[in-house]
């Protein structure tokens, strides 16, 4: 019988036995990509972002137009309806969806998917620079942040246990302290208040008083405005030392409204409280945070940027708490209400329950 010829080496191999064969040949080389391999797989292992709700949101852009007192007819006909069919025509625009309500106007700017969400974002500002023109006088519509409807990572309550501060207080404290501290941790984009109340300088005006003295409520409203400003000067020079002129009018306190005069009559000044009473009052408020049914507090919603990684983000708000936790008014601290690094993690948390009133 004849025999089976062997085949010359190279010839008639597979690309698998190639390949092992130039492996064995350079055990170096494929040391060194092992690894390379091995680094680069745990490199990759603790940076991919994980999160419990896996983001299929659509790309879009909220336009957010306030306009007190009007109706929801009169805010569809002279803002949401101008806003909506400028960004029809805009480029990579899927869909366009307006919806309006008392005093308020939402945009909602849906762009095709895998359009760069600030690409987007710079669209929606140039297209509202040329509507701006065509809106009612005052009206300023302005973009939502930038993140997406399952931004919403981390949120807390601040408890006051010492009873020194009411809501209110707790509030100015949410608003003007603690949340621009949240605010500068990388990757939230925003942190927004819930529940309290936000102090306001109220002046409530006696119409029998305006009448007598003669004084329309758009004076006393315009007379309020321009005395809450700063006013500067040019200098002087005294004896080679140059003095700087400047007015002082921001409102501090209630007596500074009281005494903005509002007009002359025969020789005497009429002041504001000569025509009303002013005191501090809250806003009005569209709803309330309560805290394990023990009462009202004051809160806070973390919401992560587009494309965080939420482990870190909320890692971050964690430590800049504690940063923080010296600074905050006495007897007061700061009680997480939803972590999801522990729904994450397989872990449960404590929740604050949100009521919205209409």
């Amino acid at each position: 019988m004849p025999s089976t010829p062997t085949p010359e080496p190279g010839r008639g191999e597979g690309l698998l036995e190639r390949v092992i064969g130039a492996s064995a040949r350079n055990k170096f080389l494929v040391f060194i990509l092992v690894i390379f391999a091995i680094a680069g797989g745990a490199w990759g292992l603790l940076r991919t972002p994980l999160d419990a709700i896996p983001d299929l949101s659509d790309v879009q852009v909220i336009v957010y137009t306030d306009w007190d007192g009007r109706s929801p007819d009169l805010v569809e006909d002279q803002i949401t309806y101008p806003i909506s069919t400028r960004f029809i025509a805009a480029p990579k625009v899927k869909f366009v969806r307006g919806e309006s309500m008392f005093g308020k106007s939402f945009v909602y700017v849906i762009f095709q998917d895998g359009t760069d969400i600030y690409w987007a974002r710079s669209r929606v500002i140039e297209y509202l620079n040329s509507v701006r023109g065509s809106l009612p006088e005052g009206v300023n519509p302005v973009i939502g942040p930038d993140a997406t409807g399952v931004g919403w990572v981390f949120e807390y309550a601040l408890v006051d246990e010492s009873g020194r501060h009411n809501l209110a207080d707790l509030r100015s404290f949410q608003d003007w302290n603690l949340r621009y501290a949240l605010e500068s941790v990388k990757g939230v984009a925003e942190v927004a208040p819930v529940g309290g109340f936000v102090k306001q300088y109220q002046v409530d005006l006696d119409p029998n008083k305006l009448v007598a003295y003669g004084i329309p409520l758009g004076d006393v409203v315009a007379k309020i405005r321009a005395s809450n400003a700063d006013v500067g000067g040019k200098i002087f020079e005294v004896g080679s030392t140059e003095y700087f002129v400047r007015g002082r009018g921001y409102i501090t306190n209630v007596a500074d409204i009281e005494n903005i005069p509002l007009k002359v009559v025969n020789g005497t000044p009429v002041f504001v409280r000569n025509v009303g009473i002013v005191h501090l009052g809250p806003d009005l408020r569209r709803g309330v945070a309560e805290l394990d049914g023990k009462g009202e507090v004051v809160g806070g919603i973390v919401v992560m940027r587009y494309g965080e990684n939420a482990l870190t983000v909320i890692d971050g708000v964690k430590k800049k708490l504690k940063e923080i936790e010296s600074s905050l008014p006495e007897g007061v601290r700061v009680v997480p209400t939803y972590d999801r690094s522990d729904l994450i993690k397989q872990d449960s948390g404590q929740h604050m329950v949100v009521s919205i009133s209409g």
